[in-house]
């Protein structure tokens, strides 16, 4: 293992040392013409490997089923309205495409401040779609992805140029919505003329309030502007010295029609000033006596852009603007409608005149004569760093460096955005080798390290705290994992950047701090804190780790393997006190798979794969709306538990980060299936899933048939070449007795161990059998904070009440329940739906069947009276003062290997409750003779 760095080393080793040349633009930047996969290489620490998902490929069953819905999805949906944020924020043409919306747009929650995430989430799911089917679809549309990123970049690393489109007499400019880009006039553009016209066309695209199609001032206080859309949505005209209050204005009667040309024009002479819209003189004003000489040499002369800062830019197309130092007479307006304005009766401005058309790249000369030419700039002025790669300009990361507190309407988690595109980025390299996605990805890293390597580290451990707007996701792992191909240091300096310590060091000495906590905003820090770890050695990072999933998991877990309450953590141990409508924020689930997949890489516990199978096979497979889509991917953002909770599979406004990693989950279903021991000696298999994985080092196939969870056996066959090798076969937690393993038909010796994996070690030839019996029981999980409330499983499967109810319904199970402890036949089985049960009148179902019924994922249990195989005593169950009962300490005590061994319980358990004082003797008699004379189920 490598020895501990420091992240003072690690900076000076990225200033001072060059590990690997940075990769250029020139051959890495082009696309491989036949897609291929790449592989990160292992870390040294880790001691179990997974296998690359085109190695493991699905069989039929509940997961393909779900798979295909997104698969479908994945091959359907537009790419370039995912790509139209980048573009427009480039000024590139969007070609007409209008983006996702939500999230992923201009006009969602906090302003679109998210918006690119969703694209990143967009291109890992592809990736993995390629990777796990090898369509040749999904390659392509990574790749025209992929070509449009770099575009954008390259676009972005420049100076804005002419965006062609066609105008009202040839060609014009357009400023695209989201593009932040506007026309810089020479301050002598109105020639401090006393008397002015001012004459364009324009075609708006939006219909935002207060758009300008000019604004000559010098701030907010002194100024002339023409909106297309004041507070009532009609054209204005202002002038002023002294602000808004005392603002001289003209006002239209209508609104201008989106996606037309309309000609707008603005005299001013003596008193008097005119409004004019498509020739019609709209407004009149014979009290003016402002003018362009009284306002003097104005420093900001403006096409497109606002003096007010929150105004929105100009989102449309310009063509001919002419300024005239005279007020044109209405029979020269009215030839400027049916003519260029050379060959109208007007003719060209004299003070400015502009043909938008005349130029491809970013500057319009002046057809006046006084030589004033314009430039096209960004509100924003440009990126800092070459590497800089987003759908919005820089400035949320620029904000995000002076900010104390959060305003996701300011600033919404900058780098958390700038992770899933990084992400996206990584796996389209790994998945097609396309050296233009790790050019781009390594550029990204770049940039951020020019940034962030400049700031105190006070200034950093602000910034990572700060909700919401600080959240960066897990671009740790993702920074890492692109070290491991680059080699640079700056980019391993770059990961440690991200360190909060004060979390870390909380978690290393394991110390709970994350009561009132976002979620889902600190999850993901900790799979990245692990990879550092396996790239510097420093263990406090693993410790973190360690400790911080078990401070969730089952602390802060509902039975679902979901955590978190309206996006945060509340006190350790509190579950039923926190169970809404808001509970099991789907990310979370999805992050924590990540992590304990992580850490069992490291420590071969069997803890964490028992959460993987709880986490996948219930909330994960139930996010996903069982029905297809081609413009949604149909996945909750909160799942919802309480009583008669409807899911919601297109939550908020659409695209949102759980609809992101939904996609991602449900093209990598197979990601850990199979693992192996990093020296190759063993084959590690935590999933029972039908698949079949291709190990190619040994020369075997393993091929998994099995329906589970509907069947509770899966058959594992050999081909190939013959290998030695230790054969893990995982014994879940739940599983407390009848694992059976066979190997060609014949018994394995050896006892299994819930909780635990069974080992079988032999050389493995083609045509092996292994016979995998897994005995699931109805059991219930109680909430840590109020036992009453429990969630029903039959083996790895959550059992939902589908029910209009809105209370929790009450639950009795032990009235038939077998002497195994099994609380089965106390239920009734739905013929020809497997895994459906009928209780009191309610049908339970899977949780992962993805269904709009109102379900009950946690019960009320209620065993009001002493009952044995469904032979009522008449005794009413007695409780302890910690809610356990009678009845639940009997239990406590199965399996039971007959009836006998069952009254035996039953009596000491009467006994020492009369003693207690907690039952009267003659209703101890009566429970002990019913349990006497009942029928048991075995």
């Amino acid at each position: 293992m490598a020895p501990p760095l420091t992240r003072r080393t690690l900076l000076q080793g990225a200033i001072l040392a060059a590990a690997v040349p940075g990769i250029g633009a020139g051959a890495a930047a082009t696309a491989s013409a036949s897609a291929s996969a790449v592989t990160l290489p292992p870390p040294r620490a880790w001691t179990l490997h997974p296998f690359p998902l085109d190695t493991v490929k699905l069989g039929s069953g509940i997961f393909a089923t779900k798979r295909r819905l997104m698969l479908d999805h994945g091959r359907g949906y537009d790419v370039n309205r995912l790509l139209q944020v980048f573009r427009a924020n480039a000024g590139l043409s969007t070609g007409g495409a209008v983006a996702p919306g939500g999230w992923e747009g201009l006009d969602g929650e906090a302003n679109g401040n998210l918006r690119g995430h969703y694209t990143g989430h967009f291109l890992t799911m592809l990736s993995q779609a390629y990777a796990s089917t090898g369509d040749q679809a999904y390659a392509d549309r990574i790749r025209a992805m992929v070509g449009a990123l770099a575009e954008v970049r390259e676009a972005l690393r420049g100076d804005p140029r002419v965006l062609a489109v066609t105008g009202k007499w040839g060609g014009a400019h357009e400023n695209v919505r989201g593009s932040y880009q506007y026309v810089d006039l020479p301050a002598a553009v109105l020639g401090n003329a006393a008397a002015i016209t001012l004459s364009v066309w324009v075609k708006p695209t939006h219909n935002a309030d207060w758009q300008r199609v000019f604004d000559f001032g010098d701030n907010t206080t002194r100024y002339l502007y023409l909106a297309t859309r004041n507070a009532s949505g009609v054209p204005r005209f202002a002038i002023t010295t002294s602000g808004p209050g005392g603002e001289q204005g003209l006002n239209g009667t209508a609104a201008l029609p989106l996606n037309q040309w309309s000609h707008l024009a603005v005299t001013l002479s003596g008193s008097t000033g005119t409004l004019y819209v498509n020739g019609a003189a709209v407004a009149r004003n014979t009290s003016m006596t402002l003018n362009p000489s009284v306002l003097g040499t104005l420093a900001n002369n403006w096409l497109g852009r606002s003096n007010f800062s929150g105004d929105p830019v100009y989102a449309g197309a310009f063509d001919e603007f002419n300024v005239y130092a005279r007020a044109l007479t209405a029979a020269e307006i009215t030839s400027l409608q049916t003519n260029e304005a050379k060959n109208s009766s007007a003719g060209l401005g004299n003070l400015a005149s502009y043909y938008f058309s005349a130029t491809t790249g970013g500057t319009f000369a002046d057809a006046s004569g006084r030589g004033l030419t314009a430039t096209l700039r960004r509100t924003w002025g440009g990126p800092s760093h070459p590497g800089f790669l987003a759908a919005y300009p820089e400035t949320q990361f620029i904000e995000l460096e002076s900010m104390t507190s959060g305003d996701y309407t300011r600033v919404w988690a900058p780098y958390y955005t700038a992770h899933k595109i990084l992400k996206g980025l990584l796996d389209a390299h790994l998945a097609t080798d396309d050296g233009r996605a790790l050019d781009l990805a390594s550029g990204m890293c770049d940039w951020m390290y020019s940034r962030l390597s400049k700031l105190p580290d006070a200034t950093l451990q602000r910034m990572w705290g700060i909700f919401s707007s600080g959240e960066f996701g897990g671009i740790v792992e993702t920074i890492v994992d692109l070290y491991s191909l680059t080699g640079k240091a700056e980019h391993l300096a770059l990961a440690r950047l991200f360190d909060l310590d004060e979390l870390i060091d909380a978690c290393a000495a394991n110390t709970d701090t994350l009561d009132g906590l976002h979620a889902n905003q600190h999850i993901p820090i900790f799979t990245g804190y692990v990879r550092l770890y396996d790239a510097t050695g420093e263990t406090r990072y693993l410790t973190a780790a360690r400790n911080f999933w078990a401070m969730v998991v089952p602390q802060r877990m509902y039975g679902i393997g979901g955590t978190s309450t309206g996006e945060f953590w509340k006190a350790r141990g509190v579950i039923a006190g926190t169970i809404g409508d808001t509970t099991a924020e789907t990310c979370c689930a999805y992050n924590l798979l990540k992590l304990s997949r992580m850490l069992f890489f490291h420590e071969q516990d069997p803890k964490y794969m028992d959460y993987y199978e709880r986490g996948l096979y219930n909330q994960v497979l139930g996010s996903k709306q069982d029905k297809a889509d081609a413009e949604k991917p149909l996945v909750t953002y909160f799942i919802g538990l309480k009583p008669g909770h409807v899911r919601d599979y297109t939550p908020k406004q659409g695209t949102t980060c759980c609809e992101g990693t939904g996609m991602e989950s449900a093209t990598k279903y197979q990601d850990s299936v199979y693992f192996k021991k990093a020296d190759g000696s063993a084959l590690y298999v935590n999933l029972y899933s039908p698949s079949t994985l291709t190990w190619s080092e040994k020369g075997v196939t393993v091929t998994q048939a099995t329906d589970y969870p509907r069947e509770q056996a899966s058959t594992l066959t050999f081909s190939g070449s013959s290998a030695a090798f230790e054969l893990k076969l995982r014994v879940p937690s739940w599983a407390t007795s009848g694992f059976r393993v066979t190997v060609n038909g014949s018994a394995v010796g050896g006892t299994p161990v819930a909780g635990s994996y069974f080992t079988v070690s032999r050389t493995w030839r083609g045509g092996d059998t292994v016979r995998v019996t897994i005995p699931f029981r109805l059991r219930v999980e109680k909430a840590l904070d109020d036992p009453t409330l429990q969630t029903l499983f039959y083996g790895p499967v959550n059992l939902v009440g589908r029910s209009t109810s809105t209370g929790y319904l009450p639950v009795g199970l032990y009235a038939n329940a077998a002497l195994s402890g099994d609380l089965l036949p106390s239920v009734t089985p739905v013929s020809g739906k497997p895994l459906h049960y009928t209780l009191n009148g309610t049908e339970f179902a899977p949780f992962f069947e993805g269904t709009e019924d109102p379900t009950h994922a946690y019960v009320r249990r209620a065993e009001p009276r002493v009952v044995f195989g469904n032979t009522d005593s008449g005794v009413a169950n007695p409780a302890r003062s910690d809610g356990t009962t009678l009845l639940d300490e009997v239990w406590a005590g199965a399996p039971f290997a007959d009836r006998s061994a069952l009254v035996t319980r039953v009596r000491s358990v009467v006994n020492a409750w009369v003693s207690a004082g907690l039952l009267g003797q003659a209703d101890g008699e009566k429970v002990v003779s019913t349990a006497q004379g009942a029928t048991f189920v075995l």
